[in-house]
């Protein structure tokens, strides 16, 4: 129940109260609004606070975790001030209204696992085989020696009614095509065995309507959703670590899919090892189908995916009144210095291609070398880092004596405490990485964790500290100085 609360001092006005739903709704996503806010929420605003009515802790405990930055960014846009956010149970919420809420929440998550999926960044809700599409297809996924055995696989999953490969887990870092493949998968399922009961969503999205269906008491109708498909396709596993209930819930899911012969494909940022706080009984399963990483575009792919993103791109796409523009042609020399000049990701090299088409068209002018070396001088320097996160944590690892894989679990152990805590302070010198980024690669950890890793470390190099940890041949000791000077020289 979106409302307005009036006191002496001052009160938010009705277009306000809509300009901050909106633009909330438009910062988090329509599903996870109407299914958090809509009908579950009242606003007050007075004297720079914003206090958030919520029926239930449940509620108060979600809004908290999860939208605090958003809300604060809502707040600043519709009034053009800051404000501090309290959140409390409000009792008008918790009656006849707040159960016909619950109701209508209680429908959202029935029909959310059977509606179209085709964007990234969008909701991952699910969709059986119905003669929809989502975005991304086989077709147009660029195969090279990067990710030539995952796609090999994916194919098999797609010719074989029973594949060998159950479960497919694919992993690897940012933007080099894993949800390309996966919802590849499924459209080509739906093409080739269009009976097949196929259900594609984020491990978020997973984790979502499962916290719904428990609170709501629809657990049965959750699991027959998942447990009764053909092929279970579950984007970004990795945000199940460090939620044990949840990783139970989905590992019994797993267990019914995989037990009635049917297929789970999974993608992941990292190898299910690498995954911080998964539980051994995940990590097993994971490990018992084929595990394939794709590495990051060679020289060769990414020139391949530059000639196709730019032959989707016209002139008209960027506002001129034909198709027949200047820039509707992007020489070859300048698809292999964009490719060269970028290394890591594709979304990367199509952001490149959108900028320079983009700019030739509006000058009405062909796409040249220089013209690219010029527009783009600032988008490469901004994009393609000097060093990589792998680097970083290959380089903090052999000096303490561990593995990647030690950095990324939840041991904190002096040694392993010590090495994560440089790998996060280094990430965060080195690249353009942001905290959540780095958390979440290093084993599904917080911003909070790395921000404060970040802290010890420069406290401890202000004091350039003594320390000392338990390598492979004994004991070390070192001044932190130093540990940092040798771990930013092997990079």
């Amino acid at each position: 129940m979106q409302g307005t609360i009036t006191d002496e001092a001052a009160r938010i006005t009705e277009s306000q109260v809509g300009a901050l739903g909106e633009t909330l709704a438009e910062k988090i996503g329509s599903q996870k609004y109407r299914i958090w806010f809509k009908n579950s929420t009242k606003f007050t605003l007075v004297a720079g606070y914003l206090k958030v009515g919520v029926p239930n802790l449940f509620i108060g405990g979600w809004i908290e975790s999860h939208f605090l930055k958003e809300l604060a960014d809502a707040v600043r846009q519709v009034t053009g001030a800051d404000a501090t956010i309290s959140i409390a149970i409000d009792p008008e919420l918790c009656g006849h209204q707040r159960r016909t809420q619950l109701d209508g929440q209680a429908q959202l998550v029935e029909k959310s696992c059977n509606r179209s999926t085709s964007q990234r960044d969008g909701t991952h809700g699910a969709q059986k085989a119905s003669g929809k599409r989502l975005k991304l297809s086989m077709d147009t996924f660029v195969v090279g020696s990067s990710n030539e055995l995952a796609y090999n696989a994916a194919r098999v999953i797609v010719e074989e009614e029973k594949s060998p490969f159950n479960p497919l887990f694919v992993h690897g870092g940012y933007g080099v095509g894993k949800t390309h493949l996966l919802q590849g998968i499924c459209n080509a399922i739906s093409v080739k065995r269009p009976q097949t009961n196929w259900l594609y969503l984020s491990a978020e999205e997973f984790a979502n309507q499962f916290i719904l269906a428990l609170k709501l008491k629809k657990l049965d109708s959750f699991r027959n959703r998942l447990r009764k498909t053909d092929l279970l396709a579950i984007d970004d596993i990795h945000f199940l670590a460090s939620k044990p209930s949840m990783q139970e819930e989905f590992l019994h899911t797993f267990n019914t899919i995989s037990l009635a012969g049917k297929q789970v494909v999974l993608a992941s940022d990292a190898h299910p090892k690498m995954i911080g706080q998964l539980s051994e009984k995940l990590v097993n399963r994971f490990v018992s189908g084929m595990v394939v990483k794709i590495d990051t575009p060679d020289l060769n792919t990414r020139c391949e995916i530059c000639r196709r993103y730019a032959e989707t791109m016209t002139g008209k796409s960027f506002g001129r009144k034909c198709d027949n523009s200047p820039a509707d042609h992007v020489p070859e020399s300048v698809i292999r210095y964009i490719a060269e000049s970028l290394r890591t990701n594709v979304r990367e090299l199509e952001g490149a291609l959108i900028k320079l088409v983009a700019f030739a068209s509006l000058q009405n002018q062909k796409v040249s070398l220089a013209m690219a070396k010029a527009v783009l001088a600032e988008h490469l320097a901004r994009t393609d880092p000097i060093v990589h996160i792998s680097d970083i944590e290959s380089s903090v690892a052999t000096y303490f004596g561990l593995t990647p894989a030690n950095i990324h679990s939840s041991k904190k152990g002096r040694t392993v405490a010590l090495a994560r805590h440089f790998s996060m302070y280094l990430t965060r010198k080195h690249t353009k990485m942001s905290s959540c980024e780095v958390g979440r690669f290093m084993g599904g950890k917080n911003h909070a964790t790395v921000l404060l890793a970040c802290r010890k470390i420069e406290d401890l190099l202000k004091r350039n500290a003594e320390l000392n940890w338990q390598g492979p041949t004994g004991n070390k000791i070192a001044k932190a100085k130093t540990i940092l000077a040798d771990l930013e020289a092997g990079i």
